[in-house]
């Protein structure tokens, strides 16, 4: 395993759009780091230059103490797996998972041992006969992951591996993933759209923004400590409440917040006056979404069942010590 550090990084096209203005990045070595923001803040662009199809317009790409910057894909020790699965449907899952080790020439005993290894790993032992119009979609997943791991490489890339499958498989293999991690103990960068699979699969975030990195760190210490509107706003979900305006200039900030978990209901007290606006029930939680009285709309989030009817008047209040306060784009303390 090796860590992978990036020094200034820039990227920019002949088009004079700058995607990535000057970015520096510590990946740990054996970390399950993901790149998480919304769609166009550079964080594919970022994945796409450490594995060297596309070239950084400035600054250094270090993959262990190997400045990598000017070298080819195959020279820098890296396997990646795309959202597409790009198998080969003539071919069995074994002939896929070998597929680079054969065009590489390695000996045909080599060849058997890390595809049976990698199998075993993935739980695919009994599918190796098959092709892919026989697999699931989680299933050619893992043949994708296969044929990364046969490499044995310094350092795995995922590019959105998961957005091609259904929830309930999306959660599966996310979990796999993870057991993955830990059973190879290898560095991988995972780069995602998703804060839910960013929060439950890696030990290191980076939340990028506009090709700028707003914070690095613990999935808790980000949920915790968010030191932006950002990404107070984009980790959790549902988002975090975010208010400007009279509230936030009473709470003494530019911006306050207030996650819909950490909001209480009553029909008789509480801090502020709101009424019902619509009510969802989820089983184990209610989101419940209210407009307060002269200052906008406010989710709230409970477990359990809420027994309460749209247009119904109510008071919310935040718990204690749960408040974020911001001013300008960082964060206030106490």
């Amino acid at each position: 395993m090796h860590p992978v550090r990036l020094k200034g990084i820039t990227k920019s096209y002949s088009s004079g759009v700058t995607v990535i203005p000057g970015l520096d990045v510590e990946i740990p070595a054996g970390s399950f780091t993901v790149l998480v923001g919304p769609s166009g803040c550079g964080k594919s662009t970022l994945l796409r230059m450490v594995a060297g199809l596309e070239a950084a317009s400035g600054g250094q790409i270090f993959i262990g103490d190997r400045d990598v910057t000017e070298l080819e894909p195959a020279e820098r020790g890296i396997a990646m797996v795309f959202q597409s699965y790009a198998l080969y449907p003539h071919m069995t899952v074994a002939e896929n998972i070998a597929f680079g080790l054969t065009i590489a020439r390695r000996p045909k005993a080599e060849i058997e041992q890390k595809v049976k290894h990698a199998a075993e790993i993935l739980q695919l032992e009994h599918l190796l006969d098959r092709t892919p119009k026989a697999l699931s979609g989680g299933q050619r997943q893992r043949v994708a992951i296969g044929r990364a791991i046969v490499r044995n490489p310094s350092v795995f890339l995922f590019d959105e591996p998961l957005s091609n499958l259904d929830a309930s498989l999306r959660g599966q293999m996310r979990v796999e993933l993870a057991d993955l991690h830990r059973k190879i103990g290898a560095t991988m960068i995972y780069v995602t759209h998703d804060q839910v699979e960013a929060m439950t699969m890696a030990d290191q975030i980076v939340v990028l923004n506009k090709g700028r990195v707003e914070q690095v760190g613990a999935p808790m210490d980000l949920y915790r400590e968010p030191k932006s509107p950002f990404v107070a706003g984009f980790i959790g979900a549902p988002s975090m409440n975010l208010f400007e305006g009279n509230l936030a200039r009473d709470m003494g900030c530019e911006v306050y917040g207030v996650r819909p978990e950490h909001l209480d209901v009553s029909t008789d007290t509480g801090r502020w006056p709101a009424t019902v606006r619509h009510i969802e029930h989820l089983g184990a939680d209610t989101v419940l979404y209210a407009e307060i009285t002269g200052v906008g709309s406010m989710t709230v989030r409970t477990e359990g069942a809420l027994d309460y009817r749209v247009g119904q008047s109510i008071r919310i209040s935040p718990r204690a010590g749960c408040e974020h306060r911001f001013q300008g784009n960082a964060r206030l303390q106490g």
